[in-house]
């Protein structure tokens, strides 16, 4: 039996990208230069960030692959360099809009194959709450967001009314690190990627968790990157410091960090088959979604190989290759005929 998947957790890029910096004045923005046929360089002004190939921004050929590996249905979101928190907030939301008018395009050609995440201006939340309205109305399923905003944490105070619209509207919300914290302590060895991106990730956990934005918002539904980052293999810990020390950990929020397991969902992208049968027993099946980082090396190059490969009937497997992102979506798989 052919078990149905979504995969949460990939990214895609405009193959032509304006030259942002020259429009707006000021440099730091991403542009493609592509040197070759199915290759690009990802530049930001004249500094080489990433290479990319054609995957990275062609429909067709992701969905060569995608059938190649029996994944029905991807869900896209930008690269998270493109968020531009850092840039003034008028112009993040111009480019924003051309991003998400990108995927909404794609979206609505093949809506079986793809489900659409836009980008919003958190560093200003009216125009942040002005482009989630639209994003629903272009017919996108939510908004994927950075782990902070500009060094400010997600359970701050001046980001909740944004979180509020998107628990109002019925957006769902991915949560993806950038911009890691310690790099200058992390220059060598790919170490912003290997250890800064799950420190960033539960960073953003306990901090809407402690602040009391779950509690808050019990409708909001929002996923984390990369298997929650290190959180799941912390959690006691956490548990344990919000015990000893309620006056440092329990300021805004007296509920036990525990309590928040099956309130939110993580991808399954922990690349080790051990720590996803702990992830799947800490948080529930129903709360572990296939996201594979695709089309990028540190993602799973096989989706849902580790997923199939463990000795779990199918039923188990098919919640997380596909039960747990339609619940965090809040679509109906007949929409993609299954």
């Amino acid at each position: 039996m052919e078990l149905f998947s979504i995969d949460i957790h990939t990214h895609i890029l405009p193959e032509h990208i304006p030259d942002f910096g020259a429009k707006y004045g000021y440099r730091g923005f991403i542009h493609l230069d592509h040197h070759q046929p199915g290759c690009a360089r990802m530049m930001m002004d004249d500094k080489f960030f990433r290479e990319v190939q054609a995957n990275s921004w062609d429909p067709q050929v992701r969905i060569g692959e995608c059938d190649a590996h029996q994944v029905h249905v991807q869900v896209l979101s930008t690269v998270p360099v493109m968020f531009s928190y850092w840039a003034k907030p008028q112009d993040t939301l111009d480019l924003s809009m051309f991003l998400n008018d990108h995927i909404a395009g794609i979206v609505e050609r093949w809506p079986k194959r793809f489900v659409g995440l836009g980008t919003i201006p958190m560093q200003e939340p009216e125009l942040a709450i002005k482009e989630l309205a639209r994003c629903k109305r272009i017919g996108l399923a939510g908004v994927q967001i950075g782990t902070h905003v500009n060094g400010m944490n997600l359970g701050e105070p001046r980001l909740l009314q944004v979180f509020q619209a998107c628990e109002e509207l019925g957006m769902a919300v991915f949560v993806h690190p950038w911009d890691m914290m310690g790099a200058d302590r992390m220059d060598k060895y790919w170490m912003p990627w290997l250890v800064g991106m799950p420190v960033e990730t539960t960073t953003a956990i306990v901090s809407m968790i402690f602040s009391g934005l779950f509690e808050k918002l019990p409708k909001l539904r929002v996923a984390f990157a990369h298997g929650g980052g290190s959180f799941p293999a912390t959690l006691g810990r956490i548990e344990h410091g919000f015990r000893v020390r309620p006056d440092l950990c329990a300021v805004d929020n007296a509920v036990n960090p525990r309590a928040y397991l099956g309130r939110f969902w993580i991808d399954a992208l922990v690349h080790d088959p051990i720590v996803l049968g702990h992830v799947v027993d800490l948080l529930g099946a129903n709360r572990v979604a296939l996201g594979t980082d695709y089309p990028f090396p540190l993602g799973e190059l096989v989706p849902g190989e580790m997923i199939k490969g463990l000795n779990w009937d199918d039923t188990k497997k098919e919640m997380l290759l596909s039960g747990a992102a339609l619940e965090w979506l809040a679509l109906n798989r007949v929409r993609f005929g299954r």
